[in-house]
């Protein structure tokens, strides 16, 4: 019996998935398992490569898109083929430890309240991937965040509500929302929702899903007793700390940055849109949209 479904949707990351199925493989998680990767028409070769795979493992399965259709579906494909009773959505620019699978799924066993967890997710340079850990991005939080005033006071409630800096790092807690790159989610948690929201294409469907889980009354865990390394932004080469091994070309890269945005925005209008005044709405897109500007124009530079 299949316990654990991971998923990995795969976009031009042929060096960096071979790493990730390998360290998967390779790790101490004596369960049955299986292994789904979606590609969204890569033209690098990691399909070729990836099928190699298939001889490592007999649970591995491929679904080749003809066309990138975007995390969220790309997910939701994999979802419709998985048998597990507990879902990894993974990155493929991430590498494991060898004891982080069992020691997740141990918790979420434990804690049949807990809808979705994830590891300590670890920067190539040792530092926190703070997307693992974080708060909505509120009105407040996200000027917080944009404005700096979160790093001046990064142990803050009231200024550094998107990363809960105020929270044991160390310590095994809850928080409000976690990275696409590495979340383990029960089965039961993702039927209550009905699984990743298509309207994202690249970027803020992870904050989505976890907004979501939180409004069925579930809990997300930051469990940093197992941990990963992720290389961040690979496919989509907008990330600082990967634009010297990222595989994007500058088309993708252009995508990509209007894709974060674009994903603010649905965001905002689904969930605080009827929350908030009209004048704050008419501020939030306003500074969106001069954010986008400004990203766009360092991007060409």
């Amino acid at each position: 019996m299949i316990e654990l479904s991971i998923i990995i949707v795969n976009f031009n990351t042929k060096d960096f998935i071979k790493q990730c199925i390998a360290s998967i493989i390779g790790s101490s998680f004596e369960r049955e398992f299986e292994i789904i990767v979606v590609d969204n028409a890569s033209t690098d070769g990691s399909v070729e490569d990836i099928q190699k795979t298939t001889s490592l493992t007999q649970n591995f399965f491929l679904i080749e898109n003809k066309e990138n259709v975007g995390f969220s579906k790309a997910n939701n494909q994999g979802i419709g083929v998985a048998k597990g009773s507990y879902f990894l959505f993974l990155n493929p620019d991430t590498v494991f430890s060898t004891d982080t699978l069992e020691t997740v799924i141990s918790f979420m066993e434990k804690h049949p309240d807990v809808g979705v967890a994830t590891a300590r997710i670890n920067l190539p340079n040792g530092t926190l991937d703070e997307a693992c850990h974080r708060g909505f991005p509120t009105p407040w939080n996200a000027f917080c965040y944009f404005s700096s005033l979160s790093k001046l006071c990064p142990k803050s409630k009231l200024f550094a509500g998107y990363q809960m800096g105020w929270l044991d790092l160390s310590t095994t807690h809850e928080v409000e929302s976690v990275c696409g790159a590495f979340m383990m989610v029960s089965r039961q948690a993702g039927d209550q929702i009905g699984w990743w929201d298509e309207d994202y294409f690249w970027y803020g469907e992870d904050i989505d899903f976890c907004y979501r889980i939180k409004q069925k009354g579930l809990k997300i865990y930051y469990i940093p007793s197992a941990s990963i390394t992720h290389y961040k932004g690979v496919s989509g080469g907008i990330k600082q700390i990967s634009k010297n091994i990222a595989t994007a070309s500058e088309t993708i890269k252009r995508n990509s940055m209007i894709a974060r945005f674009e994903a603010m925005r649905i965001f905002y209008k689904k969930h605080y849109k009827k929350r908030y005044p009209w004048f704050l709405t008419r501020l939030v897109f306003g500074a969106i949209g001069i954010l986008r500007f400004f990203n766009l124009y360092t991007l060409r530079k």
